[in-house]
């Protein structure tokens, strides 16, 4: 730059806004930012070259500039951006600039950031599914739940059963297809994603390649509207909120949890040798002191944050350490905690918060890697993503996003397990419990 220029820019960032901004604010207490003064066009009509290449734009921005995990991006971001302008700013209607706008969002490696407003768009397109629920276990498109009452006769398919193809096309090929379009912080979060709509796609019959105890086998089954089917999010045990699995192991899911319900679980659990904690599921509260409390006998450090700096863009502070506060009636047994790949965002934090504890340790698998309170970015077009606003860190400062929670004891479900109707995480948990 030339010395004029180099002054000019000085002079700029002398008399810049230090405090309140107009298009981005820090919410309160939380401190994500907020963008809600970026109007989002939404009688926009598409083609509209200046619009669509606005979207690209503001998007860039705000994750160079506000995304506490733009280290973690796994490319050149100025390339990125480069890249990005024909596809964006050239799309001929609003679908494939939605598509465009995907496979951009893709690119930043944050399973918060979906283009939530336009799912329908990405692939596989349809409004009809099988009805069962499909998870990869040990890397194979696993049959682990009948979605109603009469799936299991109506498509044939039992528990435990792997699907090859589909359409004639190979499961593998389908992935490697969908994957640009698929946002995600790590790998099996991605497959989670994938699996969930793996069998989606137009109503009617589908042809299958389907592995079973006798081997493979093709088979013709029917899709059915997707509106029509109650399909789980979640991989915690059936039944109440707090159970006692014989007379030495409680247990708690934190997916109906309330948080007045509390003091009443942990006085029934107050005599048992271990307390088992399910979070392969999403906190129905907002639990990480709550529960805490009652797990530690001294303030345990768990986290810390960053928070964008309003006054220098792209500039990140470090926060407090956060701690649990223990409360008298403190629970002596074992805490185990369980995780996996719909472990993600507050169910990460709530794991990080109650992994503090003295006698607590983490069973399962690797977490979905997206945590922080979430910020909304609207987009020309009425479209609408987000990214996770704050950083949330180890008090060492070692960083949880795209990482996930790792387990201190690893268990993944296998295909043998689901065959059998068993809940092998569940299962180790008991039994570290009941180790001496």
């Amino acid at each position: 730059m030339n010395p004029a220029l180099r002054q000019e820019l000085k002079e700029v960032y002398r008399k810049r806004s230090a405090g309140k901004q107009y298009y981005v604010s820090l919410a309160p207490g939380v401190e994500n930012p907020v963008f809600d003064n970026e109007p989002d066009y939404k009688d926009l009509r598409f083609p509209d070259a200046g619009f669509q290449l606005l979207s690209l734009v503001r998007l860039w921005n705000i994750i160079e500039y506000w995304a506490p995990y733009r280290d973690q991006l796994d490319e050149d971001w100025d390339k990125v951006l480069r890249e990005s302008i024909a596809p964006v700013a050239l799309a001929q209607d609003r679908a494939s600039h939605e598509m465009a706008m995907i496979a951009l969002i893709a690119r930043i490696h944050d399973t918060h950031t979906n283009l939530w407003s336009s799912l329908q768009v990405r692939p596989p397109v349809g409004r009809c599914q099988l009805p069962v629920r499909v998870r990869f276990i040990e890397g194979r498109a696993t049959v682990s739940a009948h979605l109603g009452e009469d799936a299991a006769a109506a498509t044939g398919l039992k528990i435990g059963d792997t699907i090859e193809a589909i359409g004639g096309v190979p499961v593998n090929a389908l992935l490697q297809s969908w994957r640009p379009y698929f946002a995600a912080s790590n790998e099996p979060t991605r497959l989670r994603d994938m699996a969930a709509v793996l069998t989606k796609g137009e109503c009617g019959p589908v042809q299958l390649t389907v592995r079973q105890d006798g081997g493979p086998r093709e088979m013709s089954l029917t899709r059915v509207p997707r509106k029509d089917l109650q399909i789980p999010t979640t991989n915690d045990r059936d039944g109440d909120t707090f159970q006692l699995l014989g007379e030495d192991v409680a247990y708690i899911k934190l997916s109906s949890i309330k948080s007045a319900d509390i003091p009443g679980y942990m006085k029934k659990a107050a005599h048992t040798k271990g307390l088992v904690i399910d979070i392969r599921n999403y906190p129905s509260a907002f639990v990480p002191f709550a529960l805490g409390q009652y797990l530690v006998d001294k303030p345990p450090p768990f986290a810390r944050f960053t928070v964008g700096d309003l006054g220098n863009p792209g500039g990140f502070k470090w926060g407090k350490v956060v701690a649990i506060y223990p409360q008298a009636a403190r629970y002596a047994g074992k805490v185990m905690i369980l995780v996996d790949d719909i472990s993600q965002s507050q169910s990460e934090y709530t794991a990080m918060a109650l992994r503090a504890a003295p006698r607590a340790r983490v069973v399962g698998s690797t977490t979905a890697g997206a945590d922080g309170n979430a910020s909304w970015i609207p987009l020309p077009g009425g479209l609408r993503t987000m990214i996770s606003g704050i950083g949330v860190f180890y008090p060492d400062k070692r960083p949880t996003q795209r990482i996930g929670i790792v387990p201190d004891i690893e268990v993944k479900p296998t295909i043998a397990g689901i065959r059998a109707g068993r809940d092998e995480v569940l299962e180790a948990a008991i039994a570290e419990i009941r180790r001496d």
